[in-house]
């Protein structure tokens, strides 16, 4: 299976905050952007492995900032890692200013998918080489997140996890 870049994923999703989506404070539902997160996720690892995808797991949520009602929402995810069957996908989500247009990070995530063939059975996927130094980091750490993921689970031992144990031990 031939190799693709991050950037084959690439998907950017822009819209407007609408008052019914929003909580009494009128600032969008943690469950609003999860939702759109996911959506966009999910077009990322299609695009990235051109098979039907699920989501496995919501590895990281940061809600770093309030999203007030009216605001333009970006959501940008890509694949950050491909292993065997699934995909890390990175999830940054931008907000602009209403008034001023100025664009700051509002928040980010990390969800993990599986390609599934048409029977629902998990297929492989192409590798990735990441190629700008922010997609080279954040492939290294997929490795480290997904070790900690399974040590946590009992999936596997802690001293199997080499890339956890080099963070600790020289």
């Amino acid at each position: 299976m031939e190799a693709k870049k991050p950037s084959d994923s690439r998907t950017i999703m822009t819209d407007m905050v609408l008052p019914s989506e929003t909580n009494p404070l009128n600032n969008l539902f943690g469950g609003e952007l999860l939702a759109r997160m996911d959506r966009a996720a999910s077009i990322a690892a299609r695009r990235h492995s051109r098979r039907i995808t699920v989501t496995a797991s919501v590895n990281h949520v940061a809600f770093n900032q309030s999203v007030p009602v009216g605001s333009v929402l970006t959501v940008e995810a890509a694949v950050s890692r491909a292993f065997k069957t699934s995909m890390e996908v990175y999830i940054d989500v931008w907000m602009e200013d209403r008034f001023s247009g100025e664009r700051s990070k509002a928040n980010e995530a990390i969800y993990t998918f599986v390609a599934v063939d048409e029977t629902g059975r998990p297929t492989e996927v192409p590798r990735l080489e990441p190629e700008t130094e922010l997609e080279k980091q954040r492939f290294d750490g997929a490795l480290r997140r997904k070790q900690l993921s399974l040590v946590l689970a009992g999936k596997m031992k802690p001293k199997e996890a080499t890339e956890l144990r080099a963070l600790f031990i020289d």
